[in-house]
């Protein structure tokens, strides 16, 4: 597993990974097509810091800081396509890119947030020093439905 910057010649790869019913809430716009890939892609430069996240050539997910402040923190996310999950991959790739963000960005602060219901990422979180802070009460609506986050934090400091 790597970290590589996002190419134009991955948004075939990210149109497939958006087809998957829980990753369509990931972008903040439906991609669809592959120009809306193409696009997705193209925004990360002005949002942040995108990394695509692979195996040998292949493109298995995206890791990424953005919401960068002036005290030095920042909002991670993650995802990885259905076929890969559960391999050890979004928690091995969140903490490279914790590392990286601390090291060459240098960042003090890390945080992120999963839907309480989503057990995996919890467990991503965890395994890549993400320690949990609190339960954010109904923060996402999905589909008329609220649901709670629980938000989890890591300090360059943490070890």
């Amino acid at each position: 597993m790597r970290l590589r910057e996002w190419r134009d010649d991955d948004a075939p790869a990210v149109l497939r990974a958006f087809q998957s019913p829980d990753l369509r809430h990931q972008a903040p716009w439906p991609v669809v097509t592959l120009q809306d890939a193409v696009g997705w892609i193209a925004a990360w430069p002005g949002a942040g810091h995108a990394f695509a996240v692979t195996i040998g050539e292949l493109v298995v997910g995206n890791v990424a800081v953005a919401g960068i402040d002036a005290h030095g923190n920042g909002w991670v996310s993650y995802w990885v396509v259905p076929a890969y999950r559960g391999r050890g991959i979004a928690a091995a790739a969140t903490d490279e890119l914790a590392r990286w963000a601390f090291g060459e960005r240098g960042l003090h602060r890390l945080e992120l947030g999963h839907r309480t219901d989503n057990p995996a990422s919890c467990r991503v979180a965890t395994k890549a020093g993400f320690r949990p802070e609190g339960i954010e009460r109904a923060k996402l609506c999905y589909d008329g439905v609220r649901y709670d986050v629980e938000r989890h934090a890591r300090l360059a400091t943490d070890r």
